[in-house]
């Protein structure tokens, strides 16, 4: 997976996560990369700095910092509030509370095919099963497939929604 920084033709900047680069291309050419803030499909990259990994401190130090974060990061079931654009990356305790988020959202809105998720991303990219956004489990082999026959789709760090 890949994050691109992407900014509508309106200058609203926002984030994408794509398989790669080649994914990232065939949805633009397709016009189906949307600006979440305006709906608007006239979308491109925007300059982003890489985000480089560096040691900060002694590794107690390191947990120090993690363990507080954690204590101070939202209930697990409060969305965490808008944050103005920085240039700093979210803690692994931010991370989590928007990825428990994105977890209700797909579970509120897309239908949960279990083990037979490829079979049916299949029907619906063929045109013979209802469009609507699905969930489910699949191989890495499988997910390969897909993608070789450009069906695309996304794996999703299913995170539980509760630390208990």
């Amino acid at each position: 997976m890949i994050l691109f920084r992407l900014k509508c033709s309106k200058e609203h900047e926002f984030e994408g996560w794509f398989r790669d680069n080649a994914a990232y291309d065939r949805q633009h050419a397709k016009g189906v990369i949307e600006c979440p803030a305006c709906g608007d499909t006239a979308v491109e990259k925007a300059p982003m700095a890489p985000r480089l990994g560096r040691s900060r401190g002694s590794q107690a130090e390191r947990i120090e910092r993690a363990e507080q974060a954690k204590a101070e990061a939202a209930p697990a079931d409060t969305p965490p509030a808008p944050q103005q654009q920085s240039d700093r990356p979210p803690t692994p305790a931010e991370m989590r509370v928007m990825l428990r988020e994105m977890r209700k959202q797909v579970e509120s809105n897309c239908d949960y095919v279990g083990p037979k998720f490829a079979e049916e991303a299949r029907r619906i990219h063929r045109g013979e099963g209802r469009a609507r956004g699905i969930y489910g489990e699949a191989t890495p082999a499988e997910s390969e497939k897909l993608a070789d026959e450009g069906i695309e789709i996304a794996s999703i760090p299913w995170v539980p929604l509760s630390d208990a």
